[in-house]
């Protein structure tokens, strides 16, 4: 019963972190991503363009992470995008709930 018990509270654990962590990228991103990529300014992707979102997601998520890290050169995308204090987690999340709403 204990065994049981132990596996059904950890299942729970890693449930409730995966949606924080959604939740925790919904805020980074309201706060910090939406600006431009809501209405897509200076050419970024808009959040639900999956047609604009595919061939990025298509070069997986270090490329993803490398553009939110460092920026894009030649282009609007600072590192960071406008959030110099998030944390690599942070932008991750982030990065994860635009790809969720753009597939």
């Amino acid at each position: 019963m204990k065994k049981i018990t132990s596996i059904l509270l950890g299942s729970a654990m890693v449930l409730a972190s995966h949606s924080l962590m959604a939740a925790d990228g919904k805020a980074t991103y309201d706060k910090f991503c939406v600006n431009c990529h809501m209405t897509g300014a200076a050419n970024s992707p808009k959040l639900g363009d999956t047609a604009a979102w595919a061939p990025r997601i298509a070069k997986g998520m270090d490329a993803l992470m490398q553009s939110a890290l460092n920026g894009i050169p030649g282009t609007a995308m600072l590192p960071k995008g406008t959030c110099m204090t998030c944390t690599e987690d942070d932008l991750r999340a982030a990065v994860e709930y635009m790809i969720s709403q753009s597939q």
